[in-house]
């Protein structure tokens, strides 16, 4: 599936879909004594109505610890999350979750994964074979739901797992790190489908990555993370690419290279800085 779809202006309008406002989040030590660890330090960010926002920051700097508080998996030990303006407690009911390894229950096919959250969600049974059958086919899986993840290929997987969040219509999709594990080839084809299946409704997109080249090709916005401990964002770039986009082609676009150069003399330290950090932790 290539990224169809006519160009659209995204209008935030209200609230934003998701803000984490000024958001620390402390680790404790387990031995029980004062010491921890601040993952995250005074972060705000904030997605909205439509917008595709990347985040992107050096290894173990706490981006994934982000997208858990925005998801509800998480409580900040400062600062709070608001949904459309409305503070979040517990879950966030209003977001689907793709997470880097995908979720799939091995003891089910590939259309009883994708029914699962629907069956939670109290949908009858035939509506949501109906439903779930539908979106394995939007995702190129129509002949493949009577699978087991085992049977699945990596990209067949992921596949699966982006039609069991779609299928529940959420108003904010959380990714994470979802195509990391994937081959280059397959990893594309994924990266497109994403985006033509964004286009159509335009849901607010908090993704996740290591990759900046991803995060350039996909996002209306990318935000770069300082290293850890209490990593903050330390930069914002507006995606001025043209859509729709081919996420192979774009990379060739000199507007491309351009963006690519600037955030990258941002993210370029705290790279070495992460790195440097994990060298310290080695036994």
């Amino acid at each position: 599936m290539s990224a169809l779809g006519l160009q659209a202006t995204v209008v935030n309008s209200g609230a934003p879909a998701l803000a984490l406002r000024d958001i620390t989040c402390t680790f404790r030590a387990n031995d029980g004594s004062a010491r921890g660890y601040t993952a995250v330090g005074h972060t705000s960010l904030q997605v909205g109505a439509g917008e595709f926002v990347s985040v992107v920051g050096p290894t173990g700097c706490g981006k994934s610890t982000l997208l858990n508080i925005g998801a509800g998996l998480l409580a900040p030990t400062e600062g709070d999350v608001r949904v459309f303006g409305e503070p979040l407690s517990g879950v966030n009911a209003r977001a689907g979750y793709m997470f880097q390894s995908d979720a799939l229950l091995p003891w089910r096919t590939a259309l009883d994964n994708v029914m699962l959250g629907l069956q939670y969600r109290g949908v009858p049974d035939a509506d949501a074979r109906e439903q779930a059958n539908r979106w394995l086919q939007r995702v190129g899986l129509g002949g493949f739901g009577a699978h087991f993840p085992h049977e699945l290929s990596g990209g067949m997987r992921k596949r699966t797992a982006l039609a069991q969040v779609l299928a529940l219509d959420p108003d904010i999709i959380l990714m994470d790190e979802p195509f990391s594990a994937l081959d280059i080839q397959t990893r594309q084809l994924m990266e497109n489908e994403v985006l033509a299946l964004w286009a159509e409704k335009r849901k607010a997109v908090l993704f996740i990555t290591h990759d900046l080249d991803e995060a350039i090709a996909m996002s209306d916005r990318v935000v770069v993370l300082s290293a850890g401990p209490a990593t903050h964002p330390i930069g914002e770039f507006m995606i001025d690419l043209p859509r729709p986009r081919d996420v192979a082609e774009v990379r060739n676009q000199p507007r491309f290279v351009e963006l690519h150069a600037q955030i990258w003399a941002v993210l370029r330290e705290e790279v070495l800085k992460g790195y440097a950090q994990q060298l310290t932790k080695t036994p």
